[in-house]
C-alpha cells in the first residue's frame, strides 16, 4: 500500500482498520445518498495487485484458471477462478492484460499465499510473479454520475461491461452499469481521486462491498476457501467460467457439475436484520435439514437502512423452501432478495 496515498486519504478524513477503510468522515448514510444520486469514491487498498510477466504468462494462467486467459486480449477484463483438486475455489481474482503483463486483483488477505502457491507450479514456464500493490492505486468510482465524471477528469471511460481503457491518468475497467475501477501511480491516483472528490463522496470499504454483493458478484475470503464449486457460487452466471477451454485443476469435477446436472446448492442475494455482523463461513440452517448446516455466508457488508445484506451459498432445497436461518435453526430468519440474473432453481422431482 502506497504510504503517500494512505496519508493523503487520512488527511480527507479516513479512518483505516486492517488496511482497509471503515469510514470517511461523512458516513454512511451520506454514502448511500450519493450513491443513489450522483457519485461516490471507494479506496480497494484491501485489494491487492499480483502481476503476471514474461512470455509463457498466457498459458500459464490458462492452464490453471477456470476462464480463457488466451482470449483476454487489451480493452478486455475477465472474472477468473483458480480452483482447488476438488474443484473448489480458492480466489477469484479480476484479471486483465497490461503493459507489464496480465493483472490479478485479489483480496489482500489471501494475496501473499495464492501468489506463493501460484509459483509452485511455474516451473520451468518463463513467468514472473510479483506484487504491484505498493507501486499502483486502485479506488473504486460508482453511481449515476460516475462515467460522466470520469469522461471528464480522467479522460475516457470504457463503454462496455468489462472492457478497460488506458487513459493518460491511468487504466479503467467498468465492471457494472455506473461502476468502475481505476488503477492508477500513486502521483496520478492522488490527482485523479482530488479532483473526483469535489462531485463525489468518498466512502468505506464496506459500501464496495455491498455494491459487489447487490451485483451478484463472489469474493473468496479466508473463511471461504476450497468450499465452493464455482457453480454453487453462480461463477459461471456471471462469466467466470468457461467450459471450453482445457484443463485447469478441478475442471474434471467442475465440468461434470456443469454437465451431468448435479449441483446441489446456489447463491442467493440475502438481508439479515441483526446488529452484530455475519462473517465469511458463518453457517445457516433450515429445519428440514435439521442440525445439519444447509448454507454458508460468502460475503457480507452493512446494508442501507440497517442490517446486512449477504451473499449465501445454500442448499436448493432451503432456497426453494425460504426457510433459511441464521446461525441455528430457531436463529434471525434470512430474507432473500432477488439477484440481477437469472439463477436455476430447480424444483424437486
Amino acid at each position: 500500500m502506497s504510504e503517500r496515498w494512505t496519508s493523503e486519504l487520512t488527511r480527507q478524513g479516513a479512518k483505516f482498520s486492517d488496511g482497509r477503510i471503515i469510514a470517511f468522515t461523512s458516513g454512511s448514510s451520506a454514502e448511500f445518498a450519493a450513491l443513489e444520486n450522483g457519485a461516490v469514491l471507494c479506496d480497494l487498498s484491501h485489494f491487492g495487485l499480483t502481476v503476471a510477466s514474461g512470455e509463457d504468462a498466457a498459458t500459464f494462467l490458462h492452464s490453471q484458471f477456470c476462464n480463457d486467459v488466451i482470449e483476454l486480449t487489451e480493452g478486455k477484463s475477465q472474472w477468473n477462478g483458480w480452483c482447488s483438486p476438488k474443484g473448489r475455489l480458492l480466489v477469484t481474482p479480476l484479471v486483465w492484460p497490461g503493459k507489464q503483463g496480465f493483472y490479478l486483483l485479489l483480496p489482500r488477505a489471501l494475496q501473499a499465499a495464492i501468489q506463493k502457491r501460484l509459483q509452485m507450479f511455474v516451473l520451468r514456464a518463463k513467468v514472473k510473479l510479483s506484487d504491484e500493490s505498493d507501486n499502483w492505486v486502485r479506488f473504486g468510482v460508482a453511481g449515476p454520475r460516475a462515467e460522466a465524471l470520469l469522461r471528464n477528469f480522467a479522460g475516457s471511460a470504457p463503454d462496455k461491461l468489462m472492457s478497460t481503457v488506458h487513459t493518460e491518468v491511468g487504466r479503467v475497467i467498468k465492471l457494472s452499469t455506473n461502476r468502475y475501477v481505476v488503477i492508477a501511480s500513486p502521483e496520478n491516483a492522488i490527482a485523479l481521486w482530488n479532483q473526483l472528490a469535489e462531485h463525489a463522496s468518498p466512502a468505506g470499504a464496506g459500501l464496495w462491498d455491498w455494491l459487489s454483493i447487490q451485483q451478484g458478484i463472489v469474493s473468496i475470503l479466508p473463511g471461504t476457501q476450497d468450499a465452493f464449486v464455482p457453480q454453487m457460487a453462480n461463477f459461471e452466471l456471471v462469466g467466470g467460467v468457461n467450459f471450453k477451454k482445457g484443463c485447469y485443476p478441478g475442471q474434471e469435477i467442475v465440468a461434470r457439475t456443469q454437465y451431468r446436472g448435479i449441483l446441489k446448492r446456489r447463491m442467493v442475494l440475502a438481508h439479515l436484520s441483526t446488529t452484530t455482523a455475519p462473517s465469511a463461513g458463518d453457517k445457516c440452517f433450515s429445519e428440514v435439514f435439521g442440525d445439519q448446516a444447509a448454507g454458508e455466508v460468502a460475503n457480507v457488508a452493512p446494508a442501507p437502512g440497517g442490517g446486512f445484506d449477504l451473499l449465501i451459498v445454500a442448499q436448493i432445497g432451503a432456497i426453494n423452501d425460504n426457510n433459511l436461518r441464521y446461525a441455528s435453526t430457531d436463529g434471525a430468519p434470512v430474507v432473500i432478495k432477488p439477484l440481477p440474473y437469472e439463477v436455476p432453481l430447480p424444483q424437486p422431482a
